[in-house]
C-alpha cells in the first residue's frame, strides 16, 4: 500500500460540494457494489457495515415492497441516521419500500439473529467512516484535537487511552508494528510509555511524532500507521472481518442462499488479505466461486470526486 493511500484513509479529506462544504459519508464504488451484488427484486440483502445507510438506500430502492433488507452497525450514532434515512423513505418511493431491519452489534452478533441460507446478497463496506473521522470527540483522527476513544461501539470495550497508558511497552509495540505496519513502533512505544498520561489525540500525535523522526520526502503524518493501529486493535476489526467471511460457517457465507453473493470493500492490506484468502479458501473447498479475480478500484472520476474511494478495494464471491 502507498503512503499517499495510507494517508487518505487514516485523513480522509471527505467528499465536498462545489462550494467546499463538506458531504455527508459517501458511499464508496456505489454501482460497482450493486451490480455484483445482483440484486434482485423482493430479495433479502444484508448490509452488514450499513454505516448512514448510503449502500443500503440504493439497494433498497432496488428490492420493492416484497424485499426485506437488514441492516447492522455497532456505532449507535450511524444507527440512528440510517434509521432516520431508511425507515422515512421519500413519498415517491413510499408505497414500493422494502421491509428494513436494523441491528446494533457486531458481524458476528447480527449474523446469528439472521435464518441460516436466507440471504441473497451480503455488502460489507469494511472500515472507518468519514463522519466518524470527522467527529473530533471520536478520537479517530489527529489532525482535530478530542479525547482518545477510538471506539466503533462506544457502549462497551476499552478506549485508546486505556491502551496508550496501561498496556506494557513491548506488547503496544507488538500492536503498533502488526496492526500498523509501523516499522518504527518500538521507538515510538517507548515514547509513548514515557509521555504518559497520555489522555488526548493531539498530545498523542505530538508524542509519536518526535519520537518518528519522519523523513523529509514521506507523504504520510507519522501518527498515521499508529492511530491506524490502536483503531484496529480497540475495536478488534481483524478478528471481525475473519469471522463475517473466513469459512463456510462465517457469519456471511452461513446467512447466504446457494447462488447468493458476497461483496466487500476494503481499505488497507490488512483487510484485504483476509478477504482474498477467504475467497480463496472457499474457491478451493467448492462452496464459493470467486467473481473478481482481481479487485476492483474506483474510476478516477470517483476519486476525484471522493478522495476516501482511492484506496477502495471490492472483491466479490458466489455461493456455489
Amino acid at each position: 500500500m502507498t503512503d499517499e493511500a495510507v494517508n487518505k484513509i487514516n485523513a480522509p479529506q471527505g467528499a465536498r460540494h462545489g462550494d467546499g462544504t463538506k458531504l455527508a459519508h459517501v458511499p464508496v464504488l456505489l454501482q460497482q457494489a450493486i451490480d455484483f451484488l445482483n440484486v434482485k427484486r423482493g430479495g433479502c440483502y444484508w448490509d452488514a457495515t450499513l454505516g448512514s445507510g448510503g449502500h443500503s438506500f440504493e439497494l433498497a430502492k432496488l428490492l420493492g415492497a416484497a424485499g426485506h433488507l437488514i441492516g447492522c452497525d455497532r456505532d449507535e450514532t450511524a444507527l440512528k441516521l440510517a434509521r432516520e434515512r431508511l425507515e422515512h423513505p421519500p413519498a415517491e418511493l413510499a408505497k414500493d419500500w422494502p421491509k428494513v431491519t436494523l441491528l446494533h452489534g457486531r458481524f458476528t452478533e447480527a449474523g446469528k439473529q439472521i435464518p441460516h441460507g436466507s440471504v441473497d446478497g451480503v455488502l460489507a463496506d469494511i472500515g472507518v467512516s468519514s463522519m466518524q473521522f470527522d467527529e473530533a470527540a471520536r478520537g479517530f483522527s489527529f489532525q482535530a484535537e478530542g479525547p482518545l476513544d477510538m471506539r466503533m461501539d462506544r457502549s462497551r470495550g476499552e478506549t485508546a487511552e486505556q491502551v496508550v497508558n496501561h498496556m506494557g511497552e513491548e506488547e503496544l509495540a507488538n500492536v503498533i508494528y502488526e496492526y500498523g505496519e509501523e516499522r518504527r513502533s518500538r521507538r515510538i512505544a517507548r515514547a509513548i510509555v514515557r509521555a504518559r498520561p497520555v489522555k488526548t489525540t493531539a498530545h498523542l500525535a505530538e508524542v509519536i511524532s518526535a519520537a518518528a523522526r519522519t523523513m523529509k520526502h514521506s507523504r504520510i503524518h507519522p501518527a498515521t500507521l499508529t492511530f491506524q493501529a490502536l483503531r484496529i486493535f480497540v475495536n478488534h476489526e481483524l478478528d471481525e472481518i475473519t469471522a463475517l467471511v473466513n469459512g463456510k460457517t462465517a457469519a456471511a457465507p452461513s446467512v447466504l442462499k446457494d447462488g447468493g453473493r458476497l461483496v466487500v470493500i476494503s481499505f488497507h492490506s490488512l483487510e484485504d488479505r483476509i478477504v482474498k484468502d477467504a475467497m480463496k479458501l472457499g474457491e478451493k473447498e467448492g462452496w464459493l466461486k470467486i467473481l473478481t479475480k482481481k479487485p476492483v478500484t474506483a474510476a478516477q472520476e470517483e476519486v476525484e470526486r471522493n478522495p476516501r474511494s482511492r484506496s477502495a478495494k471490492l472483491r466479490a464471491a458466489e455461493k456455489v
